[in-house]
């Protein structure tokens, strides 16, 4: 049985997970038996082994750029987003509030109630095809606030290929 991370509050369901940095985190209700949390465990082995695999493969493919390349893709975020969502924006019929570029880790962009578009700089470590699909997904929230049928459809009508694109950001 993998070691494991323990954190116990007052919820009434097991959960795992393995984190970006190969950690196995077991969260649990504050009285259920430690016998029962290692039975849970033993159960999801192969799940485990498989996602702590996963995780490796993805740091070994993207592993943490050094302060230089950080300061780098950063400037280039700041350089290429701005006018990439401009151009973008106006061929979708849509104006974003602003634009800011974040350190974040697990989305590589999102789009506030108020249609203000935010971008992680590590967004920049994949193909431009990548970057395109998640400028071109962003700026569809502006129009459809949700992932339904619409939005994708107005994302097929500028990127016909995104399924392809969004691939590249999941390897």
């Amino acid at each position: 049985m993998p070691d494991y991370e323990l954190i116990r509050s007052d919820r009434r369901t097991l959960a795992l997970e393995v984190t970006e940095d190969c950690r196995v985190v077991v969260r649990a209700p504050s009285r259920l038996s430690r016998a029962r949390i290692d039975d849970f465990v033993a159960e999801h082995e192969t799940w485990i082994a498989a996602h702590l695999e996963r995780q490796r493969r993805r740091q070994e493919a993207r592993p943490e750029p050094d302060e230089e390349a950080k300061v780098a893709y950063i400037r280039r975020a700041r350089e290429e987003l701005p006018p990439k969502a401009a151009r973008y924006a106006a061929r979708m019929g849509v104006r974003p509030a602003g634009i800011t570029i974040t350190g974040a880790r697990k989305r590589f962009g999102s789009c506030s109630g108020k249609n203000r578009l935010c971008f992680s700089w590590r967004l920049m470590q994949y193909p431009e095809e990548a970057i395109d699909y998640v400028v071109v997904h962003e700026l569809a929230h502006i129009r459809h606030k949700n992932h339904g049928p619409d939005f994708y459809a107005f994302v097929e009508e500028i990127l016909p290929d995104w399924r392809e694109r969004r691939a590249l950001l999941k390897e």
